[in-house]
């Protein structure tokens, strides 16, 4: 062939030939292609082909202009144009449907600091950890429970029954000092934990305000004034129902002068609380209208059986908003959960405290049940693993009740159902008891409880607003976790607590 006619060639292999076939000879293809006499070995030929030039070209202007004007192309554009607005109509019509018939989200009720995790109280500093500047090392720890608040002290100076040595404004020596406390504040709120003081003036004596003399010559504003400042986040006093029957106008001013410092602060809203050793529904609701504090710790969890702890709850539930409920077992005065509930107890109250509807209040070490001895300030155990002042049995034990609490107070800090849902009782009994916590179409939590000591108790749950199994949280006892369980016949153990959970359905 000559150079003007020569075109590009492919190589195209033609492999595995049948051995009993010959290779192709050289002559055989030379008519039509043109083979190389090195591209044959071992029955594999390769030929050369010429490529196939296709050239595609599309309309010109002119061609495409006098094809869109036609009839039938003006006729095609419109269609699509309108099937194209019909579609989008349709889509915004069903995005709208979707929005109208969609349950709408209920709108968040106004909460406080208080009200999204535990309050903890620390009577007693040395013994906590050694002292005020202990205390500020430990707030970390206490910041894994979810704490939101600290109840510390009370730690100004005062002598049992001796209304002339009161000093409110000044913290006693074995407490610490000023600066110490001030590095507790910081710390605290570096961490949203507020800071709560007890300023219970004679809280080393008889009465908590002296007698009827003392009380109307006590100067609460300056010490007030004086804390805030400092930056503390608000103030608890005992026997709030007797100062405000035996001197009113003293209480008033307390009120007062306390509101009108927490408006003119216009940072964080500051809390009073109060205590009273009232247990009966009826006169807890008599204090907290009397003393106008925001929650009120009393012995409504103390009074007996579990039919009456759950009378005392529906009844509370249903007079107050949830925010201005707080409940507790034990306190500075009362002493530790352990030791009021007994040991074998101890996560059952947890659970109970942790996942009513209001604030829970705890003494420092319920979480790893520290006990009463001789005295209701014990000595808190930090070390799980230095046996020389604890056995080791139990503070195997301690640690697993400080995971309990732990995982418990973590889960009610992040589930609205828990931290301010409703409240629906479900059962009760004298020995047992169950409720439901839910929050719009959030994931509902049930908890049920059984004080027995012995004897298993069997809860025939039915009601419209659970299904027919849910699904084991929380146990104290560890076991069934994860398991789904048939509310219809509901085995709940002695002296153990269970939390279930069910998604919402519409």
């Amino acid at each position: 062939m000559s150079n003007e006619n020569e075109v590009d060639m492919k190589d195209v292999e033609l492999n595995e030939v049948e051995q009993e076939k010959q290779p192709m000879r050289e002559g055989e293809a030379r008519n039509n292609y043109a083979i190389s006499p090195v591209s044959e070995k071992n029955g594999i030929v390769k030929v050369k082909i010429p490529d196939e030039e296709t050239k595609f070209t599309g309309l010109s202007k002119e061609e495409l202009m006098k094809v869109a004007g036609t009839p039938g192309w003006i006729k095609v554009r419109w269609a699509l144009l309108i099937l194209f607005w019909l579609g989008w109509l349709g889509m915004l019509a069903g995005a709208i449907a979707i929005i109208i018939h969609a349950p709408r989200c209920k709108p968040l009720p106004e909460m406080n600091w208080w009200n999204y995790g535990p309050l903890y109280q620390i009577g007693d500093v040395n013994s906590f950890n050694s002292d005020l500047k202990g205390l500020a090392g430990k707030v970390q720890a206490l910041d894994e429970l979810k704490v939101k608040g600290l109840v510390i002290g009370p730690i100004h100076v005062s002598s049992a029954d001796k209304p002339e040595d009161l000093n409110l404004t000044e913290i006693s020596r074995e407490a610490g000092n000023a600066s110490q406390f001030k590095e507790v504040i910081q710390a605290a709120h570096k961490r949203g934990i507020s800071v709560v003081l007890d300023l219970t003036p004679n809280y080393k004596g008889e009465e908590p305000w002296f007698d009827n003399d003392a009380v109307s010559s006590l100067e609460l504003e300056p010490a007030l004034k004086h804390w805030l400042a400092e930056g503390v986040d608000g103030f608890l006093f005992y026997g709030v129902e007797k100062v405000s029957t035996a001197t009113p106008s003293l209480w008033r001013d307390v009120e007062d002068l306390f509101r009108n410092q927490t408006e003119s602060d216009g940072k964080t809203k500051k809390v009073l609380i109060g205590v009273t050793e009232k247990s009966s529904p009826d006169d807890i609701a008599a204090v907290l209208n009397k003393t106008g504090v925001d929650l009120l710790l009393t012995d409504a969890l103390r009074s007996g059986s579990a039919l009456e702890v759950a009378h005392s709850v529906a009844h509370l539930y249903s007079t107050y908003n949830q925010t201005r409920l707080a409940w507790n077992i034990g306190g500075r005065i009362a002493g530790h959960l352990a030791s009021v509930v007994g040991l074998d107890k101890l996560k059952l109250s947890q659970l109970l405290l942790l996942t009513l509807p209001g604030t829970p209040v705890f003494n420092y070490g319920d979480e790893i049940g520290l006990e009463d001895e001789s005295t209701k300030n014990p000595t808190m155990v930090w070390d799980f693993t230095n046996s020389t002042v604890t056995p080791m049995n139990n503070l195997g034990k301690m640690k697993t009740l400080r995971t309990f609490f732990k995982t418990v107070s973590e889960k009610r800090s992040k589930e609205r159902s828990l931290q301010h849902g409703e409240y629906l009782p479900l059962f009760n009994s004298t020995y047992a008891m169950a409720y439901v916590r839910r929050w719009d179409q959030n994931e509902r939590y049930l908890i049920a409880l059984n004080w027995h000591s012995n004897e298993t108790v069997t809860l025939q749950l039915k009601h419209a607003e659970i299904p027919e199994k849910a699904t084991v949280v929380f146990s104290t006892d560890d076991i069934d976790v994860g398991k789904m369980l048939n509310l219809a016949q509901l085995e709940v153990k002695p002296e153990q607590g269970i939390m279930l959970k069910f998604p919402y359905t519409s």
